[in-house]
């Protein structure tokens, strides 16, 4: 009776819970079971096992062969487990020593040859294996991803052979020495887009304090030129934020990103389902809104959205998260993202010119895409007008305006002040912390009591003005926000009602 034991990680979301393959060789009929809540495709690894094993001149032990993947109340899938099962059977037969097993753990898919294949979701994996101190040997093409991870020994192997002659000592695997990705900054400039200066000012407030834009007025003034110009005023990503990114790329299935420290940066069309934003599927995998953490959801021809699809951004906006619930599996992914939106002032986009052609009931129906919750947790609304023609005719000269990297010092030390004296954003300060922050004297109290009145603010609402104000103090370097801060930060909320 023999016994031996391997390690692998499932793939649980951006979890990666560690899994025991044990696999026990006893007398009987010849027999290959795999227990441990193995799905289809884990149940499969058995044909390609037993054929990787005897296609690299290994015996395949003609006994029966338990495997059982614990804990066993977690669900397995996928083909990662192929490696991890093959060498537990191989140790178990005394075809490989045992002696390093405990401290390595094993990620990959068998070819019938014996090739080594990748695997999706090896970067949560890794982050897991470094945590417990652990080396892991992938497929070649995986360990750019998995090398990732600082302080983890990733051993890149193409053939089982290769595995066994490492695990025998005599031909050890190398440890990855590739590069690591550089951090390329954004290479689509603001100062490129003509005029616009007061949407300007309000991405550069947008970016400092992390708060949610609403981009509005005729098509072809420049709307989605800004958004997408966004991310090259945006700090790159900390390491700690840039390895939860990959990871949750990693786990959609979508490798790895060209340049892991920039802010993602996504616009789904406007046909796109609410699970398509969300996430969804059997085993639920990340949506665009936990593709976007810590970056951009740009959403382009807002009212253009089903109402169904918008409204399930309400949740996430306030908690930076998603629970999404399926039958089989509960998946909690982070979806702390920016919302950028753009949209035209009716279905044509030239409400109140001649060129207007649409009906006051197209209108209407238009605008009740946009629910009123939805359009309250939307920190700055901007209106974006034609841009003069003395502004066009001046492309091809050299522009005078601040460059990105200016303007990402000023949005940095502003978001690194916010991070000291408070620990996050200001978008993400409680009601309580804004009061403690946003000191108001009777002149502030005056000017926003008539504010309330005039534009019919809920208290989210004020509150959020409170946070654009004490946002646009930090570009300043003020101690507090003054009374001119906070005209600023109530110009945000009145103009789309103005517009529209």
């Amino acid at each position: 009776m023999s016994l031996a034991v391997t390690y692998s990680r499932a793939k649980l979301g951006i979890e990666a819970p560690q899994i025991s393959v044990e696999v026990h060789l006893s007398n009987g009929l010849p027999a290959f079971n795999i227990v441990g809540l193995p799905e289809t495709s884990v149940k499969e690894s058995k044909d390609r096992v037993r054929s990787a094993i005897i296609n690299s001149h290994f015996d395949f032990p003609a006994r029966r062969i338990t495997v059982n993947l614990a804990p066993a109340d977690i669900p397995k899938e996928g083909s990662r487990f192929d490696l991890a099962i093959a060498i537990a059977i191989l140790a178990a037969s005394k075809q490989v020593p045992d002696n390093d097993l405990d401290n390595c753990e094993f990620i990959a898919e068998l070819a019938l040859t014996g090739e080594l294949r990748p695997v999706e979701a090896v970067l949560p994996s890794a982050r897991c294996c470094a945590d417990d101190q652990n080396s892991l040997i992938v497929a070649e093409p995986n360990a750019t991803e998995a090398a990732l991870v600082e302080k983890l020994s990733v051993l890149p192997a193409s053939h089982l052979l290769q595995v066994s002659a490492h695990l025998h000592k005599r031909e050890p695997l190398a440890a990855w020495s590739g590069t690591v990705p550089d951090r390329r900054n954004c290479t689509e400039q603001l100062n490129e887009v003509f005029g616009q200066n007061h949407a300007k000012r309000a991405l550069q407030i947008a970016a400092a304090g992390g708060h949610h834009v609403l981009l509005f007025g005729p098509p072809g003034t420049g709307k989605t030129m800004l958004a997408s110009r966004l991310g090259g005023i945006l700090p790159p990503l900390s390491n700690d934020e840039a390895m939860t990114v990959a990871s949750i790329y990693s786990a959609a299935g979508k490798g790895l990103r060209t340049n892991i420290w920039s802010r993602p940066f996504r616009s789904p069309h406007h046909t796109a389902s609410a699970a398509a934003l969300v996430g969804g599927g059997s085993r639920p995998r990340p949506g665009e809104i936990s593709l976007a953490h810590e970056g951009v959801l740009f959403l382009d021809e807002l009212p253009e959205f089903s109402r169904h699809v918008l409204e399930v951004l309400r949740e996430p906006l306030e908690s930076g998260k998603i629970l999404i619930s399926r039958i089989s599996a509960q998946m909690t992914y982070p979806a702390r993202f920016q919302l950028i939106a753009a949209m035209n002032p009716c279905p044509c986009g030239y409400l109140g010119t001649v060129r207007c052609v649409c009906s006051v009931q197209q209108i209407s129906r238009y605008r009740d895409k946009l629910s009123g919750p939805l359009l309250d947790r939307i920190d700055l609304k901007v209106q974006v007008t034609s841009v003069e023609k003395e502004q066009l005719f001046k492309q091809g000269v050299t522009c005078l305006e601040e460059t990105d990297a200016q303007i990402q010092t000023r949005v940095c030390t502003a978001r690194n002040q916010q991070i000291e004296r408070q620990g996050m954003l200001n978008t993400h300060l409680s009601s309580n912390q804004i009061k403690r922050l946003c000191p108001l004297s009777s002149d502030h109290r005056e000017l926003l009591d008539l504010a309330i009145e005039k534009f019919a603010l809920s208290t989210r609402g004020f509150y959020r003005t409170l946070k654009v104000a004490r946002t646009i103090a930090d570009l300043e370097s003020s101690e507090s926000p003054t009374i001119e801060h906070y005209k600023e930060a109530l110009s945000y909320r009145q103009s789309l009602n103005q517009a529209l």
